[in-house]
């Protein structure tokens, strides 16, 4: 990852920040964005110097769209991105308002691809982008109908974009998580024993009895921005410790 500069939205916590670990510990050049004051903060503290870390929120349309002026100022091109900023609000379907519908795909779907579409004319050829999604665009998962929506669209973006951006030398996959372990969790809007129980229940469904670590998730996309994936394109990967088998 050397002499490589790369972009991650909601590159302040979970994922994200253990994806700007890995690419500075193997010398890639990083510019992570996040919109809440205290994780931009810890960021900082946490993220070598020189690393840019831009106060910017996926949700809002106009930020979404000034991204890549913001980034220009701090480098004339990307190598790679990693579209991970993301937000999951769950509940029965009878609970679900306008609100929630809104928030959710402003944020995994709508900030998505403004955002890409604002960095076009900073992406490389050639270069990589990495767009965050979820297991559960594969699966019927109760209370998890708007999210689950959006990260299909995300899936589908991911097929679409990478057959119209290839002849810019734009590479495009999508990575799918399963049960994760990040702050995400902490968000959900459970009550603590119906959460308690949701992520005992995610644990269960894996072969493998646990949840995956962040940093599982950024060995695969450290992987599909790098070089090494220079032959794949418009994939899917689940990094879901097998939840879609059971």
């Amino acid at each position: 990852m050397k002499n490589q500069t790369i972009l991650i939205t909601g590159g302040t916590t979970g994922i994200g920040l253990a994806t700007a670990q890995l690419l500075s510990a193997e010398g890639a050049k990083v510019i992570v964005t996040g919109r809440n004051p205290e994780t931009l903060a810890a960021a900082k503290a946490l993220l070598p110097a020189g690393t840019v870390i831009l106060k910017s929120d996926s949700g809002s349309l106009t930020e979404a769209q000034a991204l890549g002026a913001e980034v220009s100022r701090h480098a004339p091109r990307l190598d790679g991105v990693f579209l991970n900023a993301g937000i999951g609000q769950f509940g029965p379907f009878e609970a679900m308002t306008p609100q929630h519908f809104d928030d959710m795909f402003g944020v995994n779907v709508r900030g998505l691809y403004f955002q890409l579409q604002s960095l076009l004319p900073l992406l490389a050829n050639p270069s990589s982008v990495v767009f965050n999604a979820s297991v559960v665009a594969q699966l019927g998962l109760p209370a998890a109908s708007i999210y689950s929506a959006t990260k299909a669209a995300v899936v589908s973006l991911g097929k679409t974009l990478a057959v119209e951006l290839a002849p810019r030398g734009i590479r495009i996959n999508t990575l799918s998580p399963g049960p994760i372990t990040t702050p995400i969790y902490n968000k959900l809007g459970f009550p603590p024993e119906a959460q308690k129980g949701f992520e005992e229940n995610m644990a269960a469904q894996s072969l493998l009895k646990r949840f995956g670590t962040a940093g599982e998730v950024a060995q695969l996309a450290r992987f599909l921005l790098s070089g090494d994936s220079s032959y794949i394109i418009g994939a899917e990967f689940l990094v879901a410790g097998g939840v879609n088998l059971t």
